[in-house]
C-alpha cells in the first residue's frame, strides 16, 4: 500500500566505509603502482601496505551512498542509511559519524572478521583522487538486516552500484527494490564506476527494461559503458527513453538530465581551486535528490547538484564543510 506521507526523504543502501585520505605526488602513484584517478579493490594485506606507505592521513567516514545522505541531511532532508560495519574501532567511527550527521542508522555491527571497510585515497596536487578500497564487512550485508518498514517509509530508495558486486548485498538490494515498489516509492540507482558495469551491466539493463529504476545517476564514462555509445549525446539519446529520470555528470563540462520530454543542462559551478574530487558525484546526487523530493523543476535539481559538488571539491573529504543550506538558498527562493 502506498503511504502518502513518508517519514524519510531518502533511505540509502551502500558500502559503510571509512575513508583514509592523504596528499600524494604523481611519483608516489607510480611507485606504488596505483591506477591514478581510479578505484581499485584491494585485499586486507594490500590495504595495510598502502596505509603504511601513506603520509599523514585523515580518517573521514565515507562510502558513496553514505556521502550522498550526508549532503542531503546537511540540506535539511530526513534520511536513513543501511550498511554493514564490523564490531571494531572503524565500525564505531562510521556509526558515530553518520548518526552525528542526523542520519538514522540501525544496522547491527557484524562480529568477527573481516574488518570494517576502508578506502585509502591518495590525492595528487591536481585534485585527482586515487582510491584503493578494502570492502571488508560492507560486502556481507544480509537481506535479513533490512528493515522493510524503513524502506517503505522513504520517498526514495537510493542504491549504490558499488555494492551490487558482492552477492549477499546484491540479494538485499533486490529485496529492497521489491519492498520500495510495493509501497509505491521511487528507486534511484547510481552506477558508481565502469568496472561495476563491466561485471553487472546485464543486471542493470534488465532492471531498467523492467521499469525497476526511476532515477538513474551516471557520469559520462559510465553512460558510455552502459550504452556502448562513445558519443555522449548518442548515449543520452539511447538511454533516456528507458529511464523516467536520467542524470549524467560530465565534471567540468557540467551535467545533463532528461525526464520524458523535459531536458535540462547546468554548467559546473565555479571553484577557485579544486582540492579533491572525492565525492563530487555523491554530492551532486544529494543536491539533485533534495530538489527532486520537493518536486522542484529539473533544471533547479541540476543546479542544486552543481552547487553541492562544487563545495565538496573545494576541500579534502567527501562530507560537506560549508553550510549547504546557505549555499543553495538562492535556488530555493529563500
Amino acid at each position: 500500500m502506498t503511504q502518502s506521507d513518508p517519514r524519510y526523504d531518502v533511505v540509502a543502501i551502500g558500502n559503510a566505509i571509512v575513508d583514509v585520505m592523504a596528499p600524494a605526488h604523481d611519483d608516489d602513484i607510480a611507485r606504488l603502482d596505483l591506477a591514478k584517478g581510479g578505484m581499485t579493490l584491494v585485499d586486507e594485506p594490500r590495504a595495510h601496505a598502502l596505509y603504511a606507505a601513506m603520509g599523514p592521513a585523515r580518517e573521514i567516514s565515507g562510502g558513496s551512498a553514505a556521502n550522498t545522505l550526508a549532503g542531503l541531511a546537511a540540506l535539511g532532508a530526513q534520511c536513513a542509511f543501511i550498511g554493514q560495519v564490523a564490531d571494531d574501532q572503524l565500525g564505531e567511527v562510521f556509526a558515530h559519524d553518520i548518526r552525528a550527521g542526523g542520519i538514522a542508522f540501525a544496522t547491527p555491527a557484524r562480529a568477527g572478521q573481516p574488518a570494517t571497510a576502508r578506502c585509502l585515497i591518495f590525492v595528487t596536487p591536481d585534485g585527482q583522487r586515487t582510491m584503493n578500497t578494502f570492502l571488508g564487512a560492507s560486502q556481507f550485508l544480509p537481506a535479513d538486516a533490512l528493515d522493510d518498514r524503513v524502506i517503505a517509509d522513504a520517498a526514495v530508495l537510493y542504491l549504490e552500484g558499488y555494492l551490487w558486486d558482492p552477492e549477499e548485498p546484491r540479494r538485499a538490494m533486490r529485496r529492497a527494490i521489491a519492498t520500495a515498489r510495493a509501497a509505491g516509492r521511487k528507486v534511484a540507482f547510481t552506477l558508481s564506476d565502469p568496472f561495476v558495469i563491466a561485471r553487472h551491466g546485464d543486471d542493470f539493463r534488465a532492471l531498467i527494461a523492467a521499469g525497476e529504476i526511476d532515477i538513474l545517476f551516471a557520469n559520462e564514462h559510465e553512460l558510455a559503458a552502459l550504452t556502448g555509445e562513445d558519443d555522449f549525446h548518442a548515449g543520452m539519446a539511447a538511454l533516456a527513453p528507458h529511464v523516467p529520470t536520467l542524470v549524467v555528470t560530465r565534471g567540468a563540462l557540467g551535467a545533463h538530465a532528461a525526464a520524458g520530454d523535459d531536458h535540462a543542462y547546468v554548467a559546473a559551478s565555479p571553484v577557485a581551486h579544486v582540492v579533491d574530487t572525492t565525492g563530487a558525484g555523491d554530492l551532486f546526487a544529494a543536491g539533485f535528490l533534495f530538489g527532486h523530493v520537493r518536486a522542484l523543476p529539473l533544471a533547479t535539481c541540476l543546479a542544486l547538484g552543481a552547487v553541492c559538488a562544487a563545495e565538496i571539491i573545494s576541500h579534502y573529504g567527501a562530507r560537506p564543510e560549508a553550510d549547504l543550506q546557505a549555499l543553495v538558498a538562492h535556488l530555493l527562493g529563500e
